[in-house]
């Protein structure tokens, strides 16, 4: 997975909607009547299919489930989808940019019964009060994680972010490919906040990140967790979830919790503007917020579940994975991405610039 900042503009949004509109299945409507069919998009490994197969079995509907690895890529499709979409999935951040834009539509909490399952610290959030646009989903913290057997340092001796610049890592991590995660990691690598827009700590960031550029075997916000099952890294700067994943799949990989502290950011369900099954959508929502259904996906996916019901049916070697769900002590300490107004243009550049002197 991969999150991100802004809305393409002009000509690139033009051939997004292009494509899109040559790959997604129709949605129809009929004399008012609700349509069987429902159109969602979603962050790329979030909801296993079997999921998806048992929502169309209960509600005698076909889901057309389409995915994306970006969140430039998610607001990009949905401002030129013209209500093509009826859900997709958008970062606690990015929330506040899409209601000031207009892009999504007010949820109806009435039709949500599953709702009350929610625990009270994932609801009612700055970036939404009330959860009047948006459903809380899954979340998870941008973890690291190294193989002792081949990572060429001390695993005692990482205890830091700044660790990661030590010379003898060349060419053996893969971080996400996500701006807001990476320049937020190195900003607190240099005591500042995450969401620090000071142009001269930002400019700071800037220069530490081409410092780190040597040890960066690879971006990836998809599936990083493949390139640590294979050998290709000894370290990866990258969801818990896919640490967990990589664990799963053999690989000997140790959670390292940073002296500074982790970044979290959750997911939430967001209804696009103009959405042809608003109604069907709020019913989706609801089905997953079922115990079992989002304690079957979070077995699957592993992470952060904010469904106190859930919670009491997933296996507790998930709940305890430091990888996925932070330890008691380190809560307080979490540092949520938060929406940063215009500043974003300085994070565009400074990503695109630090990239681009490799």
């Amino acid at each position: 997975m991969n999150r991100g900042r802004h809305i393409f503009a002009g000509m690139i949004i033009v051939l997004l909607v292009s494509t899109f509109l040559s790959g997604c299945g129709s949605s129809n409507t009929s004399g008012g009547k609700e349509s069987k069919e429902l159109n969602v998009f979603n962050w790329t490994e979030y909801i296993p299919e079997v999921t998806i197969k048992k929502f169309e079995e209960e509600y005698d509907v076909k889901v057309n489930y389409s995915m994306f690895s970006s969140n430039e890529e998610m607001l990009a499709k949905v401002a030129a989808g013209g209500g093509i979409y009826d859900l997709t999935m958008a970062s606690d951040y990015i929330i506040p940019s899409m209601v000031e834009r207009d892009m999504i539509e007010p949820v109806n909490l009435e039709s949500i019964s599953n709702f009350k399952n929610l625990i009270d610290d994932y609801v009612d959030q700055e970036f939404d009060p009330g959860n009047k646009y948006s459903i809380p989903f899954m979340g998870n913290t941008l973890s690291l994680g190294v193989n002792p057997d081949s990572i060429g340092v001390n695993v005692s001796n990482i205890k830091s972010y700044t660790d990661l610049w030590n010379p003898k890592l060349k060419n053996k991590l893969v971080v996400l490919d996500d701006q807001r995660m990476i320049i937020g990691m190195i900003l607190k690598s240099l005591g500042y906040s995450a969401n620090d827009t000071d142009p001269k700590h930002l400019e700071e960031a800037k220069k530490k990140m081409v410092e780190l550029l040597p040890n960066i075997k690879a971006f990836d916000s998809d599936s990083p967790k493949q390139m640590m099952v294979n050998g290709e890294a000894s370290g990866g700067l990258v969801w818990g979830p896919e640490i967990a994943l990589a664990q799963r799949e053999g690989a000997n990989f140790e959670t390292i919790i940073p002296e500074e502290g982790l970044l979290i950011t959750m997911d939430n369900w967001v209804i696009p503007k103009g959405a042809k099954n608003k109604e069907l959508a709020e019913k989706f929502i609801n089905f997953i917020l079922e115990p079992e259904i989002s304690a079957e996906i979070a077995q699957h996916q592993p992470y952060i579940n904010p469904n106190k019901e859930a919670r009491k049916l997933i296996d507790e070697e998930i709940l305890n994975n430091i990888a996925i769900y932070p330890p008691e002590e380190e809560i307080e300490r979490l540092e949520y991405i938060k929406d940063i107004g215009e500043a974003i243009q300085l994070y565009d550049r400074v990503w695109s610039e630090a990239k681009g002197s490799q």
